[in-house]
């Protein structure tokens, strides 16, 4: 190993050296002769080790680090919806972990999150989703092992949805329709009447609707499950469909059924469009769908209008398999999506209770009523004649004794 100057007005010391038949020469950009050999040594020291087969511990790393990475790695395997959900995550972590280490993060540390955010009055489910990505971080970076036996998920309620009652459900049918967003309306329908998601309704283009069969083909989902799912379309859905593509008679396929837009309201011609971008899907509808519910006077989230469209369809005798191909169930998961979703009144019990088939109990009182028939059914019962009757109850005559 030699140390040198290439030039002699040159104020950067090189290094060069022999390994493995190999020369190596680079500068070392600075000007201390001592300092030029340490990292000269360095370099020959680093293709030692990997030339072994050596691999160096990583150094620890900041969890914001980390979290960047883990974000961009996630958005090439999950859809928008589930990465703004995690990007949201990482905003709320980032107060209480971001200048920590991975290695430094302790149960004290996830308790004292979980504090604060429960002060905050954060909904167990939505402080287990938080959790569920920093979970996801640590074991990314090979960190959770030391935490998973203390670790544990808050409790949360099950029945996060609700399906309408039948005044409530006209309500808010009546509040959509008299909407000032004309957008309302018939997204509600494909919620109510469809059982899609927001966003699979929002991302919607033309080339997904075939009127003249009366289906849609859903895009983009949450699932995958979900994407390229074939909906029928009946009722509402489909009146709300063909009336909304009369206000577009230059369409293309690839323009969004819900585009980008804005629009005055005139009280004498209506809503009044004055900027329009079809190749970009509207952002949100969630302030008209806000002030329709306030006129409707129920408390209801726009996702349990899918809520309500699968609890119909339970209560009206569809099976689950046909539910789940219609709205994007896994087979695996269709009978816990089920109970999730089958919010059933004590009227709608009893209702089925009653128009049910009938129980083995009220089987077994019909058989009481009318005894079974043997399987021999049509065949002649045997019968004795009175002379073989007679040669039975005879007494037998003594015989002669024989030797």
């Amino acid at each position: 190993m030699r140390l040198y100057k290439q030039k002699k007005k040159s104020k950067y010391w090189y290094y060069e050296f022999q390994f493995n038949g190999k020369t190596y020469r680079k500068s070392t950009r600075t000007t201390s002769k001592k300092l030029a050999g340490d990292i000269a040594r360095a370099a020959r020291r680093k293709l030692e080790e990997s030339f072994g087969g050596y691999k160096q511990p990583e150094a620890p790393r900041l969890f914001s680090a980390a979290a960047e990475e883990y974000l961009k790695a996630h958005k090439r395997k999950v859809a928008p919806t589930t990465l703004g959900i995690t990007a949201r995550a990482i905003k709320h972590l980032s107060p209480f972990f971001r200048n920590k280490y991975l290695i430094d993060i302790t149960m004290d540390d996830i308790d004292r999150f979980i504090e604060a955010m429960q002060k905050k009055g954060v909904t167990p489910r939505g402080i287990n989703m938080k959790l569920a990505t920093l979970r996801a971080i640590l074991r990314r970076n090979h960190c959770w092992e030391a935490l998973r036996p203390d670790f544990s998920m808050l409790d949360q309620p099950q029945n996060q949805g609700k399906a309408l009652a039948a005044s409530e459900d006209a309500r808010v049918k009546t509040a959509c329709r008299n909407s000032i967003s004309r957008v309302l309306y018939p997204a509600w329908a494909l919620a109510r009447h469809a059982a899609m998601r927001r966003d699979e309704i929002r991302l919607l283009k033309w080339g997904q609707i075939d009127l003249n069969n009366a289906v849609l083909t859903v895009g983009a989902s949450k699932t995958v499950h979900g994407e390229g799912r074939v909906i029928p379309l009946v009722g509402p859905a489909l009146e709300a469909l063909r009336d909304w593509a009369s206000k577009f008679p230059n369409r293309l396929p690839d323009h969004c059924v819900f585009p980008r837009e804005r629009y005055a309201f005139n009280t004498k011609k209506g809503a009044v469009i004055y900027k329009q971008d079809p190749t970009k899907p509207i952002k949100s509808w969630r302030s008209a769908w806000v002030a329709a519910r306030k006129r409707a006077q129920v408390r209801v989230r726009f996702h349990d209008l899918r809520h309500t469209c699968i609890t119909r369809w339970l209560e009206s005798g569809m099976t689950i398999q046909m539910i789940a191909r219609i709205v994007g169930w896994s087979s695996s998961t269709m009978n816990e999506m089920s109970k999730r979703y089958g919010h059933f009144s004590v009227e709608a019990l009893r209702a089925a209770m009653t128009r049910g088939p009938i129980g083995q109990d009220a089987v077994d009182a019909q058989e009481d009523v009318a005894p079974r028939t043997s399987n021999t059914r049509g065949a002649r019962k045997p019968t004795i004649s009175k002379k073989e009757v007679a040669s039975e109850n005879a007494t037998p005559k003594r015989g002669k004794k024989t030797a």
